[in-house]
């Protein structure tokens, strides 16, 4: 049988052809015909750093590439009800289910991705239970063909990194899933904790060992601030002699246990200086959980915490309300192991003794992350979002507490907006996740220009800044300043003749705050000025000047020392939240959105202050006219700041005196209502609990 086809016309073959020559002839394929470019994926110091060529393609790298939420614009939305107490969604929050039904990436997303890593001789070594996330190890050689980017090595800022050139791009159904890839810059996050150092040499406070110990675990004086004196340096064997007047900062050098130098609280110091007494009558913390994220953790913190409980007459941890889980690999290892802890030992240890110091009830979770990378503690972050269970979804606790930074101007946009979606998840599920703000104030003294610090910009965030802190005889609060030193070394080491002139050595440290460039402004914050998120919202004790007291080990051995930085002022105010959440009978989801709607007398509002008794210097070298010194002459620099506190120091460190001063934070200042130091200010106790409370839903508890 003869089958007779339609005869095909010799103009269709010829067009046919001539359209292939075109596609060949312009380099058309069908690869990147599907290729997705990740765009603001790229670090800032790859334009700005000194570049010294192509990375050693060779090394190990480990990526992660994360994944696109689904109906993303809809969760915006949902999300945003949540918060607004006129409408129905209020305080009901999403389950498990509802979310990774409706909003998650799927599983068959997750393994699009899976699939292109594995294609590209990357061995994916994880995948997020909710599917957020791939991540996979591979040599960057391998890495960079399979995102089509260059990665070299930088001189950033006198250390060495390593980055890409430009935005990552994914060949093929995988690229339209990805939100951003991280790992193909090595820049690390930061621990906020701060320990008070030796102004001369920059060396941290030497740790006491703990045999000192003093009646009742009390090893530091209270007395950080004292009535005004004179001191007169004089210059042996003839010379200039200097006198100068004022305040005096902690104790005498030659002080001993339990009043050592220079000073240093104690738990129920600040419980009391913040009126924490009359919310323990009814509220401890009990049935919450304090989720607490660190890097790589401290091998001994189990037991180092529950010295400090015993000391302190705080309930024992053990297993039934402390827990560890560990992500992303064995955690808390030493350099010789291939890690650089950093001193995060000191972070997990002023982390996990201070939520318990003020929420002594509360169980703890402490989340360690494998390393302080940017990628490994988002993901601890996800993990403790996305809650517990056998297959997630039951909140491990209605609080995170994250105690470190980056600077947001150099962190890829991508990765921005990946840590906003991690917060957004938590805000969802009714659980708040805190960040410090930083501890170097607006960062103009590290970097070329100002920034602010995330993950703590993200407006689903909730930002905790820092006070300096000092209290009573009786252990209430004798007044607050928003954090920021400044130094002046006024007399040399012992026998201490005078520095002429004085010596101005700056800033020394404060709270971070500020606008963020990337970020715009919540609905919460829609009574402030401008149109960006702005940093901090809410505060706590956090100079190391007036810091707290944390029991240590290092090598073998247990100590005490002084610590502070944001670093204490989130898990203290991350602890609060829990007796909140207590006192409401459920989730109350983000604090943020709460706090700026809480009565007057809920939030102590923190302003510029000043003091008469500022110091002020006489410097005589006859016969020359002796010259005066001005409080402010003596403070500087001040930037904006026209009020602060300042004090005479004497370092136990090396016997030098100094004018240390209070409320002098970079160009950020203090002011009355909101301000880039404290945000709202500090909670006040009891009345921020039941504000709080009158905030709250009805059925605090309840979900959609």
């Amino acid at each position: 049988m003869l089958i007779q086809t339609a005869p095909v016309k010799m103009s269709s073959i010829v067009a046919v052809l001539f359209a292939l020559l075109l596609l060949v002839g312009s380099g058309f394929s069908q690869s990147s015909a599907s290729r997705q470019v990740i765009s603001n994926n790229t670090p800032r110091f790859s334009a700005e750093a000194q570049d010294l060529g192509p990375e050693d393609s060779s090394k190990p790298i480990s990526v992660t590439v994360w994944l696109n939420q689904r109906n993303k614009a809809e969760l915006d939305s949902l999300v945003q009800q949540m918060y607004q107490k006129d409408l129905p969604n209020y305080h009901h929050w999403l389950t498990h289910d509802e979310y990774t039904a409706k909003f998650a990436p799927t599983a068959q997303d997750a393994m699009t991705v899976h699939n292109f890593l594995e294609a590209h001789n990357l061995k994916v070594a994880a995948i997020d239970r909710d599917n957020h996330f791939v991540t996979a190890r591979g040599k960057i050689a391998d890495v960079q063909k399979a995102f089509q980017v260059q990665i070299n090595r930088y001189s950033v800022r006198g250390e060495l990194h390593r980055g890409n050139t430009a935005d990552p791009a994914i060949d093929g159904p995988a690229g339209t899933l990805v939100s951003a890839v991280q790992g193909l810059t090595d820049l690390t996050y930061k621990s906020h904790a701060r320990r008070p150092i030796d102004p001369d040499t920059g060396a941290p406070f030497p740790l006491l060992p703990l045999t000192a110990a003093g009646p009742n675990g009390m090893f530091f004086s209270r007395n950080c601030f004292r009535s005004p004196e004179t001191e007169t340096f004089v210059t042996p064997g003839g010379g200039p002699t200097a006198t100068y007047t004022g305040n005096r900062y902690g104790s005498d050098i030659t002080s001993k246990v339990p009043n050592l130098p220079p000073c240093g609280y104690s738990p129920s110091e600040v419980q009391t200086a913040y009126g924490l007494p009359a919310v323990y009558k009814k509220w401890r913390g009990k049935g919450q959980t304090i989720v607490i994220v660190d890097a790589f953790g401290s091998q001994t913190i189990a037991k180092d915490a529950n010295t400090f409980s015993q000391l302190y007459h705080l309930p024992a941890l053990s297993s039934s309300n402390f827990k560890i889980v560990k992500i992303g690999g064995p955690t808390g290892c030493t350099p010789a192991e291939g890690c650089s802890p950093a001193g995060w030992d000191f972070e997990t240890t002023l982390d996990v003794e201070w939520a318990h110091a003020i929420a002594p009830s509360a169980n703890i979770l402490l989340i360690q992350a494998f390393d302080n990378t940017s990628s490994n503690l988002n993901q601890a972050v996800l993990y403790a979002a996305e809650g517990g269970g056998p297959n997630g979804g039951v909140p491990f606790g209605n609080v995170i507490s994250n105690s470190y930074g980056g600077f947001e101007d150099q962190t890829p946009a991508a990765e921005l907006g990946v840590e906003n979606s991690i917060n957004e998840l938590a805000a969802a599920f009714g659980v708040s996740a805190n960040f410090s703000t930083g501890d170097s104030g607006d960062f103009s003294t590290v970097l070329p220009s100002a920034t602010v610090s995330n993950p703590a910009s993200s407006p689903f965030a909730t930002a905790v800044g820092g006070t300096s802190l000092f209290i009573n005889k009786d252990k209430t609060m004798k007044f607050q300043t928003g954090w920021g030193n400044n130094l002046t070394r006024i007399a040399d080491v012992t026998p201490n003749p005078p520095v002429v002139p004085p010596l101005l050595l700056g800033f020394q440290g404060g709270s971070g705050g500020g606008t963020s460039a990337f970020f715009s402004k919540p609905s919460f914050q829609k009574t402030l000025s401008g149109g960006k998120r702005k940093l901090p919202d809410i505060a706590y004790v956090a100079d190391a000047f007036t810091g707290v007291e944390i029991i240590i080990t290092q090598g073998g051995q247990q100590f005490v020392t002084v610590i502070g930085g944001t670093s204490l002022a989130c898990p203290t105010f991350s602890a609060l939240w829990a007796l909140a959440n207590q006192a409401a009978g459920g989730p109350l989801g983000q604090a943020a959105p709460l706090l700026y709607r809480l009565p007057a007398d809920a939030i102590t509002d923190i302003q510029q202050i000043g003091s008469v008794d500022n110091v002020t210097g006489v410097i005589s070298f006859p016969p020359f006219k002796p010259v005066f010194e001005s409080a402010k002459a003596l403070a500087q620099p001040l930037y904006k700041t026209k009020n602060f506190v300042s004090a005479i120091y004497n370092s136990p460190f090396s016997t030098r005196w100094f004018v240390l001063t209070f409320g002098t934070d970079t160009s950020l200042t203090t002011g009355v209502g909101w301000d880039n130091v404290t945000g709202l200010g500090t909670p006040n106790g009891l009345a921020f609990i039941q504000g709080v409370v009158g905030l709250a839903a009805p059925a605090a508890a309840s979900s959609r």
